[in-house]
């Protein structure tokens, strides 16, 4: 469900509402479909907004979201122009017989406002403009213009209410046309408005102590900045006083620059998190705070809100949790490469600041693992490989590399865990925070996983619940050599992590409290939990009353634009794989088996190949394919537009071909 319908079934004040849904909640005024109660608007009795999901014999549905609810059937006459996955308004029919039903009355949030798509000819000479997403035919005009003149394999942004073509984006056939096209799916912005960029510029670009009484003064520690090679917005700095066993976790402050109402705030809220590409990111604050003032950049005071947190030397556990505003002066900023040298020579190498640094940091290291360990008692340890891809200055894939946790980024991570875990343990947890929440997994998941591992010999027999379960899996899957390839089929089973306003825990980290609070400088989640705790440490009521007013749906939003920034970053990568798979037509790979049931393209399977590009997934045609069957396959074909790449499999690997 949208933001605007979860405002609409809780209550909201008319202030409330965001610019772009005020004429709706206006219009379901007049018309009667909301009513007021102790001061909040919200539908009446007669009224259900949801998620419409119309069935292929055209009837339309709208899941119910309370238990005591039933699913609205909606008929095709009570449709109205309305598409599959709009949000809408619908009002209940009251009849005596049948199943609960209603009638569309408002859509209240479109789940398509354009289309991306391209010009094509098929082989009869037909020329067309096709979805980029789907292949299927749609219908563009362009005022002025006969779509014919154009280049084929022009892509253009077209209105679907009606039909006109908003923005031409290139062609085809140019590498840099693929950034547009994946931004434009998933909702991602370059530019800033102007008059977002105009209130960046007006805010300070350096911090004077003097102006800053207020605030702890922190800046005599020697903090330091944990970050990749390539980063220009640093969220975090860590500083660790050993005598006390005291971890200082200091964030930017973006809170303090940012406030309620602006039009920093209202973009950031619409972009909800920084979209990062391979050759470029896609802030969700301007650069002038990202990138310079916000940035806990070093050898400047900046501004910061810091979670101290005090450890038993024993256990290890937080015996003290603190937050408070501050000012910090970074001394050093490492990269992950050169943390990860310092703790395999044991900083033997190191001099001058970096030396006194090291002093408290090998140590808390050290720290860190023990800290590690800890966790994964009730956590798991997923291996996950993520792909860097190297683009060269025309947009085209060069090379590939396969970044895995290292000492560095274990040592940044739980430092950070401890910081959210501590921000989140401030709250109740029903209704009055925003948590970073992991469901455990559903049942059927599980089971139809344990379904697909018993095909290739993995079984699991004992187990008391779903933790145990997944360890037993990991354990199996370790001893066939598998565990990579495994852990990513359990990463598929669970439930994906969201963002809500009650707690119930972090399944796959083992955390009861879990909240983000680290990074708000691409995080939205973070800046409204850092407004959250300053309520609370300025007893700011008002302020409170409003934030938690509006917590349910602001949930909603962000774990809807992480999804749509997850996809456009994937979309993107798939995009330069075709790239690169189109030169290869005609050769021959080895492969992996990852997917042994169909696809939505082809009857058959995935299978990722081997090769100096790592991470390409190809659809394969073949038969009696098994998962992580090790195979040849030759690459057939490429879709471009829809980023499609077809095999064809040409043999299985004998045991003695896959050990040479």
């Amino acid at each position: 469900m949208s933001a605007f319908a979860v405002q609409l079934t809780n209550g909201c004040l008319p202030s409330d509402i965001e610019l772009e849904d005020r004429n709706a909640f206006e219009e379901l005024q007049r018309i009667g479909a909301l009513e007021e109660k102790e001061g909040l608007w919200k539908l009446g009795s007669l009224y259900r907004a949801g998620e419409l999901y119309i069935g292929k014999d055209g009837r339309g549905y709208v899941e119910s979201q309370f238990k005591e609810q039933k699913d609205l059937l909606v008929e095709p006459d009570h449709l109205g122009d309305t598409k599959n996955g709009d949000t809408v308004v619908v009002k209940r029919i009251i009849a005596r017989r049948g199943r609960a039903s209603g009638k569309v009355v408002m859509v209240i949030t479109k789940a398509h406002l354009f289309t991306i798509a391209y010009t094509h000819r098929d082989e009869a000479g037909n020329f067309m403009v096709l979805n980029i997403k789907t292949g299927e035919p749609i219908h563009a005009v362009m005022e002025g213009m006969d779509l014919k003149a154009f280049k084929l394999g022009t892509v253009m942004k077209v209105n679907v209410d009606d039909d006109k073509v908003l923005q031409v984006f290139g062609h085809l056939d140019d590498p840099r046309v693929d950034e547009k096209i994946s931004l434009a799916l998933y909702n991602r912005h370059d530019e800033f408005p102007l008059q977002c960029t105009k209130e960046a510029l007006q805010i300070e670009s350096e911090v004077t102590k003097a102006e800053h009484t207020d605030r702890i003064d922190l800046t005599h520690l020697d903090f330091c900045t944990i970050d990749p090679i390539t980063a220009k917005d640093f969220d975090d700095a860590v500083y660790f006083d050993l005598e006390a066993y005291t971890l200082y976790v200091a964030i930017a402050d973006v809170s303090h620059y940012v406030p309620y109402f602006t039009e920093i705030d209202k973009e950031a809220k619409k972009r909800g998190f920084t979209t990062y590409l391979p050759h470029k990111s896609f802030p969700m604050l301007p650069r002038e705070l990202s990138e310079n003032i916000c940035s806990l950049k070093p050898k400047v005071d900046r501004l910061a809100f810091v979670a101290k947190i005090t450890l038993d030397k024993g256990s290890l556990k937080p015996i003290k949790e603190e937050f408070f505003e501050a000012i910090i002066h970074s001394r050093h900023r490492f990269n992950y490469e050169a943390v990860d040298r310092i703790i395999e020579t044991d900083g033997k190498e190191a001099t001058g600041k970096v030396k006194e640094i090291l002093h408290y940091l090998l140590p808390l290291y050290r720290i860190t693992q023990r800290l590690r360990k800890e966790r994964l008692k009730h956590g798991f340890d997923f291996r996950s490989e993520e792909i860097k891809l190297t683009l060269n200055e025309e947009q085209l894939l060069v090379s590939t590399q396969i970044e895995t946790g290292t000492p560095s980024h274990s040592l940044i991570e739980e430092c950070m865990l401890l910081a959210n875990q501590a921000s989140a343990k401030r709250f109740k947890g029903d209704g009055d925070s925003i948590f970073r929440i992991h469901e455990p997994p559903q049942l059927q998941k599980i089971e139809a996983l344990l379904t697909e591992l018993a095909a290739i010999g993995l079984y699991v027999e004992e187990y008391e619940d779903s933790p145990s379960l997944i360890r037993a899996i990991q354990k199996e899957a370790e001893k066939m050599g598998l565990s990579a390839e495994v852990d990513a089929m359990i990463i598929k089973s669970l439930r994906q992590a969201s963002y809500s306003s009650h707690n119930v825990g972090h399944f796959g980290l083992g955390f009861s409290h879990y909240s983000h609070f680290t990074s708000p400088i691409r995080r939205y989640a973070d800046l409204i939990l850092h407004r959250l705790i300053k309520t609370q440490l300025t007893n700011d009521e008002e302020e409170a009353e409003y934030l938690l007013r509006n917590i349910e749906p602001l949930c909603v939003r962000v774990s809807d634009l992480e999804r749509e920034a997850t996809k456009a970053e994937w979309d993107f990568r798939d995009r330069k794989f075709a790239r690169w798979a189109k030169t290869q037509i005609g050769a021959f790979f080895e492969a992996e088996v990852i997917e042994a049931e169909a696809s939505e393209y082809e009857k058959g399977a995935k299978a990722r190949l081997f090769g100096d590009i790592q991470g390409v997934v190809v659809h394969l045609r073949g038969d009696n394919i098994m998962l992580f069957d090790r195979i040849r396959v030759m690459i057939t074909e490429v879709n471009i537009p829809q980023a499609v790449i077809m095999a064809e499999l040409v043999n299985k690997l004998s045991k003695e071909e896959m050990e040479l």
